[in-house]
This record gives C-alpha cells, structure tokens and sequence, in this order.
C-alpha cells in the first residue's frame, strides 16, 4: 500500500506542476495580447498582417484550432464542474463543502479562448479597407468552420459564427452583399439556438457515435460546444432536487451528472492527430484584437453610420480614439 500511496502523490506532483506551466502560458499570453485601438488604421495596410496571410488553407486553420481546443480541453478536470457548480454538499444543504473555493481556472481560460476567437474573427473582417478584401475574409472564416464542422470541432465553429454576428460585421451591409452566403446560411441552421439547440445536439450526437466506432484519432475528435455544456450542467444540478419527495436520493440526477460529464472526460483525452504549425498557432494564441469600441470604429471606417445613433457613437468613439 506504501508503494501505491508513493505512485499516487508523484503523480499528483506531476499533474500539479503541468498544470501550474500551463496557467503560467495562459498568464503569457494574456500579456502579450493587448487592445488594438491605439494602431487602429495607423500603419500602411500592405504592411498590416492578418490572418489569410499567416495561413491561406481554411482547413489548415480548422486543424490548428482543434490543436488548441483539445490541449485546453485536456486540462479541465471533472473538479472544476463540481467545483463551479456545487458549493454546498449536495445532500445536506447546510454543510459547505470546497470551503477553500476554486483554485484553477482552467473552465474560465476555456471559456475565454471563446470569446477571444469570437474577436478575433471580427477584428480580421473589420480590419481591411477595400470591401473586396473583407468579403473574403468573410468567405474564408465561412470555409474554416465548415471544416471544424465535418472535424467534430463545434466550439470552434460556434465561436466563428458568433464572431460573424457580432453587431460591428454584421452591419457592413456592402461588404455582405459580395459574400456568396449560400455556405455560411447552412453552418448557421446548423448552430440555430431554437428549440434548445435542437441541430446542434442531433449533430453533436451523430459525431459522439462516430467517436464510439472510430479507429483513428481523426474520427474520434468531439469538441462540443462547452458553453451550452456549461450551461446543460448548471441547469441540470440547479433544476433538479438532490432529493425526492420522499427523501430518498434523487439518483438519476446523479447518474446524468455523471453520464455528462463522463462523456466530456472521453472527448478530452483524444489526442490531436494533425501537425502542428507553430506559427499558425502562436497568431491564434497572441495577435491582439479589438476591444468592442475599437470593432465598431472599424466598422463605421468601413461602411459609414447610417442612422443618428450609429452617427453619435462613431462621433464619440472618434474623439476618445483622438485623445
């Protein structure tokens, strides 16, 4: 039992201090990129880098998204859902457990590479002057999700479309009238949130049955979409009693707690098949975006205000730009 107990703790060491690295990359790159707004249209615009540039193969870039999706994946353990989530003991509601709290933040750095690749989506369509550029930018952030799509990467692929909504893109009118939209429409029906996500849950499904039969890493790939998993957890252990009315253990909400998180554990140890491209993924991980202020400017450079709000607004972003 003593040599067991000593092959636990090295281990338990081991994974400490991978996971100590690891927050200590994430607080890099969190340095490293900062806002946009001070070189907004400042420098030349044959000299400004972006993302078509670094990588010209949208399935190139869907391959090093899932690079990074599946090596964030693997860092979040199923503690940090119970963690997040429950903060009492969840038989005995007067009984704190974790009363230490959350340490590691490795569900809320995932959640952020969300958000940031959302950005960074809009910054590269905003960026470009000419109208013709930001249309293909446009098409070919359309072709990168359709890829992450057929590779099983749907956070990758709902973090694009939610970068193409965003109010800055979506209001360049000229810009989307060059877009041949026939593609982008399809990924969109596909991620449509009514009637709770029903597409995406059926094609989530489908990928996770792929996975059970696969024989290659490659099919085995399912990256779900981890806000709505997030939020499925949460309502689950929020919504249901811990215990029945005639106090007994509520037992198969348990057994889907763990049904759900379980599947998540299996999904993250897969292994990323594809070569990484180190140059590709440090643009991904550290190239700056823009903060919202600093898109809609942007965006009103492009295609003028056209209406008083969007007038106002681009008026007083102007002048903070200007101080």
């Amino acid at each position: 039992y003593r040599k067991n107990v000593q092959q636990l703790l090295q281990n338990l060491i081991r994974k400490f201090a991978t996971v100590s690295q690891y927050e200590e990359v994430l607080a890099k790159i969190d340095a490293t990129s900062t806002d946009r707004l001070t070189v907004l249209k400042t420098k030349p615009q044959s000299i400004q880098t972006d993302i078509i540039t670094v990588c010209n193969d949208p399935y190139m870039l869907a391959q090093q998204l899932t690079h990074i999706e599946l090596e964030r994946l693997s860092y979040i353990g199923p503690e940090e859902f119970i963690q997040a989530f429950v903060q009492k003991d969840p038989l005995d509601n007067d009984k704190s457990c974790y009363r230490d709290g959350k340490k590691t933040r490795n569900l809320e750095a995932y959640v952020e590479w969300f958000n940031r690749l959302s950005y960074l989506v809009a910054t590269e369509i905003c960026m470009p002057v000419k109208k013709k550029h930001r249309a293909r930018v446009i098409e070919y952030f359309t072709d990168v999700a359709r890829e992450c799509f057929n590779i099983g990467n749907f956070n990758s692929l709902m973090a694009i479309i939610s970068g193409m909504n965003l109010s800055p893109v979506s209001r360049l009118r000229k810009t989307w009238a060059k877009v041949k939209t026939a593609k982008f429409d399809i990924l969109e029906h596909q991620m449509d949130p009514s009637s709770n996500f029903y597409n995406y849950r059926t094609a989530l499904r489908g990928a996770a049955q792929r996975s059970l039969t696969a024989h290659s890493n490659r099919e085995k790939i399912v990256i779900p979409f981890f806000s709505l998993l997030i939020k499925d957890i949460y309502f689950l252990n929020e919504g249901c009693a811990n215990r029945l009315p005639n106090g007994h253990v509520n037992f198969e909400k348990f057994w889907e707690l763990a049904k759900q998180v379980s599947e998540f554990m299996t999904w993250k140890q897969v292994e990323c098949p594809f070569e990484r491209d180190r140059k590709i993924l440090q643009y991904l991980l550290t190239v700056p975006v823009f903060s919202d202020d600093a898109l809609y400017l942007a965006s009103y450079e492009s295609e003028s205000p056209e209406n008083h709000i969007e007038k106002d607004r681009w008026k007083t972003l102007r002048f903070v730009s200007e101080v």
